[in-house]
């Protein structure tokens, strides 16, 4: 068995230029070898190479079931796609669970100054309360400004 090739070896001029070179050629590595083992691994889930080192090739998925079925099957899978010329040295393939995007929930509007109604049901829900603080605290929301 040959060597592995270490392909994320940063080297000296990568080094010299904040490593930005250097993560560059990363991401631009695994979008290729995303795109040579996506035909070859079960469909219709949506791999991404995650990282390719010392013969392991680590995947993520976002379907658990798929998942299973790669993990399940990988000696097949590892035959097959150490055909291919960039995964020569491939030995073992590591399956992980990808959390999908989530939007960022959009912040609610909140008034920066409360309406005379509202201040006033405030400060008289304050006087209905008996606990002090939970009082003091109703009646200094309610006195707020905008400042």
């Amino acid at each position: 068995m040959s060597e592995p090739i270490n392909v994320f070896q940063p080297t000296r001029k990568q080094v010299k230029t904040g490593n930005l070179t250097f993560l560059s050629t990363q991401v631009s590595t695994w979008q290729k070898l995303t795109n040579l083992i996506q035909p070859h691994l079960p469909q219709p889930e949506q791999w991404q190479v995650a990282c390719y080192q010392n013969g392991i090739l680590t995947v993520t998925g976002l379907n658990q079931a798929m998942i299973s079925q790669l993990a399940y099957l990988q000696k097949q899978y590892i035959i097959q796609l150490s055909k291919i010329d960039e995964l020569k040295d491939l030995h073992k393939i590591q399956v992980r669970l990808r959390s999908p995007l989530k939007e960022t929930p959009k912040k609610s509007v909140i008034p920066k100054q409360l309406s005379a109604d509202t201040q006033e049901m405030l400060k008289n829900a304050a006087d209905f309360i008996h606990d002090p603080k939970l009082s003091q605290a109703l009646l200094r929301l309610a006195s707020k400004e905008d400042k």
